[in-house]
């Protein structure tokens, strides 16, 4: 089952929730194609003319619908969570666990879906979704950074989970031993990271603005009093 805690709110998600849940069968089989976006339309009674509508990307547009429910259901789980009980990394880590779980009921065709957004057509899509992703987690998680911390979390996270899904959607144990380690290791490098970020802004909080510097000598040093 997909996630339904959320009535959808307009004709349209009403729709394209009706498209997913058909879909979601025959894409572990078929993949993610034009013809399983038919045999969902077949399967959920809808026109051809009222499915394109709705979702006028065809297969593509589903699997971004079904990315950003399972986002949505995550960052509900996440926020239920005693969050103040646990480290900056334990949250991370549990955030990204909460939306890998989230794919259970339906890997294979996660797996497809993941095969899919690989094609030069979807090229534009994957990144969007994973970042998607990211900014999930750690809005859910607390995070409230407004500056250029903003666009690294969510790109360093964006990476961290796109390539531990690849781990957890290869993996045939339902534990995810080795996914959850890759997982570990990775999000040391994430806390490496800050830390030496840190460690560099520290030691140059007394230096003058370089950027600053370097943009009046472009410019020439101005007029003279």
């Amino acid at each position: 089952m997909i996630d339904t805690e959320t009535a959808p709110r307009t004709h349209t998600e009403t729709v394209r929730t009706q498209l997913l849940e058909a879909a979601l069968a025959h894409a572990a089989f078929d993949g993610w194609s034009s013809s399983t976006f038919k045999k969902a339309c077949d399967d959920a009674g809808l026109s051809s003319g009222d499915a394109r509508n709705a979702c006028p990307g065809g297969d593509l547009e589903l699997i971004g619908f079904w990315s950003r429910q399972l986002d949505r259901q995550a960052g509900r789980k996440i926020v239920k969570a005693e969050l103040a009980k646990m480290k900056i990394r334990e949250r991370v880590t549990f955030g990204v666990l909460c939306r890998l779980e989230a794919i259970a009921p339906h890997e294979e065709a996660a797996r497809r879906a993941r095969a899919r957004l690989l094609l030069p057509d979807a090229a534009g899509q994957a990144p969007q979704l994973l970042w998607a992703t990211a900014d999930t987690i750690w809005r859910a998680i607390g995070d409230t950074s407004t500056d250029a911390n903003f666009y690294s979390k969510r790109a360093i996270l964006s990476g961290v989970f796109g390539t531990t899904l690849s781990s957890w959607l290869n993996e045939d144990s339902a534990d995810k031993p080795q996914a959850r380690e890759f997982l570990d290791r990775r999000i040391q490098n994430v806390m490496d990271f800050e830390k030496t970020k840190g460690q560099i802004l520290k030691l140059t909080a007394d230096l003058p603005d370089i950027g600053g510097l370097l943009g009046r000598m472009r410019y020439g040093p101005g007029p003279r009093s």
